[in-house]
């Protein structure tokens, strides 16, 4: 395929379908964020340390949510 030919196939995705994802899976979150692996990654969110929803029977975590706990990390958690 031409470079001309993955243009316009990618003009006919929805708008919504062509920027970055707003959600990771929790083992990338894990190690985008703290460097953890998979395994250590699933035990913090259920520990509650990385936040996530379930969407179709997976966890998915917001990436909205994850710089909005770093960003108050340190203030006023002691």
């Amino acid at each position: 395929m031409t470079a001309s030919g993955k243009h316009r196939a990618q003009s006919r995705q929805p708008k919504w379908r062509r920027g970055q994802p707003l959600t990771l899976s929790v083992p990338e979150a894990g190690w985008r964020y703290f460097g953890l692996a998979e395994t250590a990654s699933f035990a913090a969110a259920e520990r509650g340390e990385i936040p996530f929803i379930v969407v179709g029977g997976r966890k998915r975590v917001p990436i909205a949510l994850m710089d909005a706990k770093l960003a108050a990390a340190g203030k006023g958690n002691d």
